[in-house]
């Protein structure tokens, strides 16, 4: 498999080395020369010293013939012209692959064509939020092909969700609650289904309303 690393940062430079053990050829697109050379040093002739947000050093990169193309600089803005740029330059083979630094930034992207995003801030929080015993909120994964996302939440004592009607959540408009994890059962999400401390509740929710959701279940 070829990939186009855009980025040699720690993220870009780390990948790279994991898919070159890995048996896979890279090439790593990197602006800042000294980095260039680093990463050279370390990695040997893998890496184009060129803005990777210019289509014609993706052209150069190969870009035409990769799998696929990871924009993992540290800025959200230049991965998305990356990307932008990649889709077109790349053909419709390859996947086009962004780092998301702001987990806000995800619904842009998905907007502008970018289905594939990562987001390490977001990967971190859902970690945090797993382990939280009671009370949590996880969003667990993108939906493909849309703006929506699958979100659970527990059900704490005291929550203003505890003991309402799901009917009379105020969860915003595009959002419902599919089903309800009551002692190793599924309850259906209807109206008239009564939250109790300790229920799981299953999401759908448009990823740009993710705060409501959770406003409207926990205050």
């Amino acid at each position: 498999m070829y990939v186009v690393v855009a980025g040699g940062g720690e993220v870009g430079f780390h990948l790279a080395k994991a898919l070159i053990e890995a048996g896979h050829e890279v090439m790593v697109i990197e602006s800042d020369r000294r980095r260039s050379q680093w990463i050279e040093e370390r990695l040997g002739s893998v890496v184009l010293n060129a803005p990777a947000d210019e289509g014609r050093y993706q052209l150069e990169a190969g870009c035409q013939r990769a799998d696929a193309v990871l924009a993992v600089t540290g800025e959200d803005a230049k991965n998305l012209v990356i990307c932008q740029l990649a889709r077109y330059n790349c053909g419709p083979l390859g996947r086009v692959i962004a780092r998301v630094n702001d987990p806000k930034n995800e619904i842009v992207f998905k907007t502008l064509g970018i289905q594939e995003t990562v987001s390490s801030t977001r990967v971190l929080m859902n970690v945090i939020e797993q382990e939280l015993p009671t009370g949590g909120f996880l969003p667990l994964m993108p939906l493909t092909g849309s703006h929506l996302e699958l979100i659970e939440a527990e059900i704490a004592a005291g929550s203003p969700a505890s003991g309402k009607a799901v009917r009379a959540l105020k969860l915003p408009d595009g959002a419902l609650i599919g089903g309800i994890v009551r002692g190793g059962k599924i309850v259906p999400g209807v109206g008239e289904a009564v939250l109790e401390t300790g229920d799981r509740v299953i999401v759908f929710s448009p990823t740009a309303v993710e705060a409501d959701v959770r406003k409207a279940l926990f205050g």
